[in-house]
């Protein structure tokens, strides 16, 4: 059983309620408001329409700044992280179906 408490957060002005454990409030509210502030930043250029394509570059730039700050680097030879490779897969997927609809 866990102790996690509901949280409420907004995101391009809709409002979320999320489990958070004891302890972790303040910094889901801190990712919660910069992820609101990363896809702002997406939808104020206005060359993306609706906000699951909006979730979904978002989420695409902020992993590739992950990797790119972290020690994951192809380059350096290691392989992604099963659980990252899965994600890049999903996005891709997403992005490939995008793709398609817009022709």
């Amino acid at each position: 059983m866990t102790d996690a408490q509901p949280i409420n957060i907004s995101i391009l002005d809709k409002d979320y309620k999320v489990a958070c454990p004891p302890g972790e409030q303040s910094a889901l509210l801190e990712s919660a408001k910069f992820l609101d502030s990363k896809m702002r930043e997406v939808r104020d250029t206005g060359h993306i329409m609706g906000s699951e394509r909006i979730a979904v570059i978002t989420a695409l730039n902020m992993a590739n700044d992950l990797l790119r700050t972290s020690n994951v680097d192809k380059e350096l030879g290691q392989e992604l992280p099963p659980r990252l490779k899965d994600l890049e897969n999903k996005i891709s997927r997403v992005l490939e179906d995008a793709k398609q609809l817009e022709i």
